[in-house]
């Protein structure tokens, strides 16, 4: 009867320390958020603009050339992916059905 009073008190204390890690977490996410859209001028497309140069997904190109090695590696990617998605998608579709019979 005690060890599982000991086990039910340590699970709420873990579940309350995983809470508060995530509670942390959160705060620190909305005020990452709030300090970033006040420094963009409260403008969300300001925001999403600024993040996408950051990590690379909007980028000037000096030539032409420069623009198709970059269309192309992304086309590789888009490539590799679908690869990779389709035997999944297509065993999915085409999975057998079992007939059942029921007697009466």
């Amino acid at each position: 009867m005690a060890a599982t009073q000991e086990n039910t008190r340590g699970s709420k204390v873990l579940l309350g320390v995983i809470g508060g890690i995530g509670a942390a977490i959160g705060i620190w996410a909305m005020s990452a958020l709030t300090f970033s859209l006040s420094q963009s001028g409260w403008s969300v497309a300001e925001l999403t603009r600024q993040y996408m140069v950051a990590v690379g997904a909007i980028g000037e190109f000096e030539t032409l050339v420069d623009f198709y090695t970059h269309i192309k590696g992304i086309e590789y990617i888009i490539c590799v992916a679908f690869f990779a998605a389709f035997p999944v998608f297509f065993k999915y579709v085409n999975n057998t059905k079992t007939a059942v019979t029921v007697k009466q």
